[in-house]
């Protein structure tokens, strides 16, 4: 008998979510990196194994409030994803639970599906002793149905935190053909690729308000030309940005079209700019127009 579902993967930011989906689907779904709020945007990640579908959807991480804007949007995605949802995995590093873990978990509390406790980074824990405690003690208020202590880096617990997964969705035919879904448009894979080495290559440099557009995508048959700008919210920013004599965009540029090239299968031609888009985090306008606002 076949099953499927929808499964979405709630927790704070930084846990690990988003490399737990890579793990899980065997290649990269969607960027990581140390900085809060790497993922912005509900990622949906379709994976087909035999007799069992699973349709993930990777929530940009719950954190401490903050008026801007931008931030309240972010907020509101983990709870639409638990939207007529099947299954979720909630997640926590580690034997770490804070204010802001509560917060992600109390969404939960009304939600009716199967619920899996994933304690990932396992391997940073010193004392193993402090697991069975530390799980028993969140088990007491949300009942999970099962518990899968992980290292998502390491490859360690995911095959069998995916037997979980295929244990607890319904049974019931695909909800998709197997092959050919694109859940997010290709413009905004392209666009999470340059903003992950954005990200990854000038660190503490840049405060996590950035975000990338694509221009222009010409397609050809051996060539891919690509357009793309970094919007950043300060004239100082954009200075971080380009570097001096241009070395940092520069290098951003070459990291991005390395993966891209793997991503298109073809040689990459890729042109960036950055532009100062001030306060962009407050204006609807411009979220909905980045497609953080009304993004799947």
């Amino acid at each position: 008998m076949k099953r499927s579902g929808y499964i979405a993967i709630i927790g704070k930011t930084n846990v690990g979510k988003s490399t737990i989906l890579n793990s899980l689907s065997g290649k990269k779904v969607t960027i990581t990196s140390k900085k809060p709020q790497t993922t912005r945007s509900n990622i949906f990640s379709m994976i087909t194994i035999n007799d069992t579908q699973m349709v993930f959807i990777d929530t940009p991480g719950l954190h401490k409030q903050n008026k801007k804007r931008l931030n309240k949007e972010l907020s509101k995605r983990p709870k639409e994803a638990l939207e007529n949802i099947d299954l979720v995995i909630a997640v926590v590093a580690g034997t770490k639970f804070d204010k802001t873990d509560k917060k992600a978990f109390e969404i939960l509390e009304n939600v009716n599906s199967k619920k899996i406790l994933v304690i990932n980074k396992i391997d940073l824990v010193k004392n193993k002793k402090e697991l069975f405690p530390f799980t028993e003690k969140l088990n007491e208020g949300m009942q999970f149905d099962a518990i899968v202590p992980v290292s998502a880096t390491k490859n360690y617990g995911v095959e069998i935190l995916l037997k979980e997964i295929k244990n607890y969705l319904p049974e019931g035919d695909f909800l998709f053909p197997d092959e050919g879904i694109n859940f997010q448009s290709k413009a905004f894979e392209i666009s999470e690729i340059i903003r992950e080495k954005v990200i990854r290559l000038l660190g503490d440099e840049l405060p996590y308000e950035s975000a990338v557009i694509v221009d222009e995508i010409d397609d050809q048959k051996d060539l891919v030309k690509l357009i793309g700008s970094i919007i950043v919210a300060k004239s100082s920013q954009k200075t971080i940005v380009i570097g001096k004599r241009g070395e940092k965009i520069k290098s951003i540029s070459t990291a991005a079209r390395k993966e891209l090239e793997n991503y298109f299968g073809k040689k990459v031609y890729l042109e960036l700019w950055c532009k100062v888009q001030k306060n962009w985090t407050d204006n609807s306008k411009i979220l909905d127009g980045l497609g953080i606002k009304n993004r799947i």
